[in-house]
Parts: C-alpha cells; sequence; structure tokens
C-alpha cells in the first residue's frame, strides 16, 4: 500500500520501517501513528518477513509528539485521549511476533524515545541521543518499557529527570545494543537483521516470546515457563539436519 508519512521497505527477509516527516524531524503525528499501525499489520501478514527494522529520515529518528497538531486539535483531555490513540500501534509493536530492531540515526525525544523502547533491539551512532521529556510537560510514558532495558534505578534517572542521553551513555547503559560510526549504521543494522532471519522464523519468534513473558519472574519460573513452550510447541529437527553444516565441515578432508 501508498504511505504518506512512511516509507516501507524490503530487503531478503526484512522489513524497513522509515519515519519520513524529515521537515518535522519525523514528529509523531496522528497519521504516523495510524500509517505505523497500518506497516505493522501488513508485516506481519508478510510470511518472507522475518523481522523489522525502523529508521528516521534525515538527521532525527523521532524528535517525539508533534506538538503543533496537538495544539491546534485541543481535545477535552489531551494527555488521555493521545494515550489513547496511541493504542492501536503501541499495543501492535508490544506484542509483535517478529523482532523489531531500531536504527537510531539521531535523536529520539519525548514519543520517539518511547518508541525506540518498544524494540527488541537498538543500534546507535555519534549522532543518536535519547531524551524521556515526558515529565518535563507534565505528562507521562515509557515507565513501562526503560526500566527493563537499562534496570529501576537507571529508568528512574532518565524518566524523573528528562535529561539528554548522548550516544555513550545510552550504549553503557544498555539502552543501545551497539554504536557504531553514522556511515555504518544501517550496514550493521542490517547484518543484525540478517542474522536473525536466516534462522528458523518459528524458533526466533519463541525466543522472543519467551523472554519477554518471563520478565520479572524468579528463575524456577523462568526455566519452567521455557520448558513448557519447548514441550508444546518447539519441533526440534534431528541432530543429523540441525548440526548438517558442522558434520560437513568434519567430513571434508584437510
Amino acid at each position: 500500500m501508498e504511505y504518506k508519512d512512511l516509507i516501507v521497505a524490503r530487503d531478503g527477509g526484512l522489513g524497513i520501517i522509515t519515519l519520513n516527516r524529515p521537515g518535522h524531524l519525523n514528529a509523531l503525528s496522528v497519521n504516523l501513528f495510524r500509517e505505523i499501525g497500518l506497516a505493522l499489520t501488513e508485516l506481519d501478514n508478510d510470511n518472507s518477513v522475518g523481522a523489522l527494522i525502523f529508521t528516521g529520515s534525515g538527521r532525527a529518528f523521532s524528535a517525539g509528539a508533534d506538538i503543533h497538531e496537538m495544539v491546534e486539535s485541543k481535545p477535552q483531555n489531551e494527555a488521555v485521549s493521545r494515550a489513547l490513540g496511541w493504542g492501536d500501534w503501541l499495543k501492535l509493536l508490544v506484542n509483535y511476533r517478529k523482532p523489531t530492531i531500531g536504527a537510531i540515526n539521531g535523536l529520539a525525544y519525548g514519543g520517539g524515545a518511547l518508541l525506540a523502547s518498544c524494540f527488541d533491539l537498538r543500534v546507535g551512532c555519534e549522532n543518536t541521543s535519547f531524551r524521556f521529556l515526558a515529565v518535563t510537560v507534565g505528562r507521562i510514558n515509557s515507565a513501562w518499557s526503560l526500566p527493563s532495558i537499562v534496570g529501576v534505578s537507571p529508568a528512574k534517572d532518565l524518566l524523573l529527570t528528562g535529561r539528554v542521553v548522548l550516544a555513550d551513555e545510552a550504549y553503557r547503559l544498555g539502552l543501545l545494543n551497539r554504536l557504531v560510526p553514522t556511515a555504518d549504521l544501517m550496514k550493521t543494522t542490517l547484518e543484525i537483521g540478517h542474522l536473525i532471519v536466516k534462522n528458523d522464523a518459528h524458533t526466533v519468534q519463541l525466543i522472543k516470546q519467551i523472554v519477554d513473558e518471563n520478565a520479572g519472574l524468579t528463575v524456577p519460573e523462568a526455566l519452567a515457563n521455557e520448558t513448557k513452550h519447548i514441550v508444546a510447541s518447539l519441533k526440534t529437527p534431528p541432530p543429523r539436519e540441525s548440526f548438517k553444516e558442522f558434520l560437513n565441515r568434519k567430513s571434508r578432508p584437510s
């Protein structure tokens, strides 16, 4: 389908979603929210796509909510209306069965930081920065997502101060999984994505589900949950098939 504020592309088994409002620093408008939901559904229904990459066009990943649109809309309770309006794409993304990777090409502020915190993995560069600034304008977001990424105490620091977090600190905190030169950002992100999609799709999705479900469980509970899923839905191929590459390598003359 055609999109106004997104570019949706494919690279092998990867779906690539690019926020495409560069003149507005990819601010999250109502239409952009709507199109993110549509793109997530489109790529979820495409069996040739095994993982998703999100990035932004221009010099920002996303500066957050479209303030001008918010001011002009003047809903009765703007904060509550906006939170409820996020529901479709946010629920889709949080419960997405395919892995998601953010190539965070620039600033990710406010709603952009929230969006980035929903991905399974984040790759950044020297231009990357985060700001969970909701508290500075009397709002709340990311209190549910950030602690599981960086830990409770660092999350409180970022959420209660609303300060800017530059790339080096974001990497040190674990908010970025990889930190690479700007020129290598998409190359590295694509390499990670292709490493994921070359694996069995069902197993990849099952691992993602188990890891998400195990957050907050005790070790015995987490083990029991993993075992339950393995017994119920993992069809392990026979060893000769699983380790075919290893066996072929060993059988070659040295």
